[in-house]
């Protein structure tokens, strides 16, 4: 008999097996000082474009003062225990409401996590007799989601409509041998690629193979559409998207999300989504801090705009110094260049060390072997300054890594 932690300690996954050299610098790195796109570094400032916080309310003045009156007058703990239970109030169901009504559907359920709320909406929907389709570039949550479902499930090649003809038809057959039903799944605005998901095609084929849509728009919420309504608003298809995810993670600075969609499945998930019934309530602040969070996106569209000015000033400025952003048509703006792990870590330094900035690095196994993905991801608080440095310092780095400068055989040594 084997001890399980001994294959852990031979193979600590694509990933791990780089801990003990990045750990603190290429990966869980440590940023302090008050939230913005100028903190600290292990020391020393950098301009950061690795925080979601697209509106720039995750540091606001009148944030701030919601956030800790509410706090001051209830508490990190009230209400004490699971929604179904004792953990109620009428400020969650305020909340509720105000989504539903900002979303333009019948009802909303809040979700304590977004990751464990998208997996647990993907396996309370499903039974064995149904059939999931979704993108093959669809993130973690919903993969793991897919994992749960104990049915067929088929994935589509990335914004392929051919490919995603194909498992269709692959999945009406199913059902018409099961007596199930089919459900898509795709993101409003993929996280890494910033493209958008093609939301207007795929709902022109629900007529055709009869499905239901569920669509996590964790990116887009908050960016896309009138006032931040989503992609899907965006595309003009939001009465075609059966069941909506968004996070208050990303454009509202926070935690938490929802699922808005027809009032019987909200309630059906209600009181079938294992991850909410045994699971603590939001926490009061929170909620009363959402509220707040979702009337700003609604009254202020000044966020927004100031938000899309330094997006189109930042990926028009890379595009025009040669430097590839990939299909991106949302605020995330992904940098790709060529190079191995060891090449990555060595332009993420230079970025940091001699560059004074702060964005996210993605390599191999999330991306093909053989590439890098520096992504940023610009906010309304940004300044054209900011912008302007970071053009220049990318275009640097890059007549750099053309020329050899970073080629090692082991990761950068931090």
């Amino acid at each position: 008999m084997n001890d399980i932690f001994d294959k852990i300690r031979q193979d600590a996954g694509p990933i791990g097996r780089h801990a003990k050299a990045s750990h603190g610098y290429f990966s869980f790195p440590k940023l302090e000082g008050e939230l913005g796109p100028h903190m600290t570094f292990r020391g020393k400032e950098v301009l950061v474009w690795s925080l979601n916080n697209y509106l720039g309310l995750a540091n606001h003045p009148e944030i701030r003062k919601v956030d800790a009156q509410a706090a001051k007058d209830w508490g990190l703990a009230y209400p004490m225990g699971a929604r179904m239970m004792s953990g109620q109030t009428k400020y969650h169901e305020q909340l509720e409401e105000q989504l539903s009504e900002f979303m333009g559907k019948e009802d909303t359920f809040l979700l304590n996590f977004g990751y464990q709320g998208c997996m647990s909406t993907i396996d309370a929907l499903l039974t064995r007799h149904d059939v999931l389709v979704f993108d093959s570039e669809c993130h973690a949550c919903m993969m793991d989601g897919a994992r749960l479902h104990s049915g067929k499930r088929f994935r589509f090649q990335h914004n392929d409509m051919e490919s995603f003809d194909k498992q269709l038809e692959h999945a009406r057959k199913v059902v018409e041998q099961t007596g199930g039903g089919i459900l898509v799944m795709t993101e409003g605005v993929f996280g890494m690629a910033g493209d958008q998901g093609k939301l207007k095609e795929i709902a022109k084929r629900k007529a055709k193979y009869n499905f239901r849509l569920f669509v996590d728009d964790a990116h887009g919420f908050g960016q896309m559409g009138r006032d931040g309504r989503g992609t899907p608003d965006e595309q003009g298809v939001s009465d075609d998207v059966d069941i909506y995810f968004g996070t208050f993670a990303k454009s509202m600075a926070s935690i938490g999300a929802f699922i808005s969609g027809p009032e019987d499945i909200i309630m059906y998930l209600r009181y079938n989504m294992r991850s909410q019934t045994f699971a603590k309530s939001l926490p009061l602040p929170i909620v009363i801090g959402a509220m707040k969070r979702l009337e700003m996106m609604r009254t202020m569209p000044e966020l927004k705009e100031k938000l899309w000015t330094i997006t189109h000033a930042l990926q028009n400025g890379l595009k025009a110094d040669g430097l590839d952003i990939g299909k991106t048509n949302s605020c995330v703006t992904p940098v790709y260049m060529k190079g191995g792990v060891p090449e990555a870590t060595n332009v993420v330094m230079d970025l940091r060390e001699n560059h004074g900035i702060f964005c996210s690095i993605v390599v191999y196994p999330v991306i093909p072997k053989g590439e890098i993905l520096l992504r940023l991801i610009p906010t309304a608080t940004h300044s054209m300054e900011d912008v302007r440095r970071t053009i220049s310092s990318f275009k640097e780095v890059k007549k750099k890594l053309e020329a050899g400068a970073y080629k090692a055989e082991t990761i950068a040594n931090v």
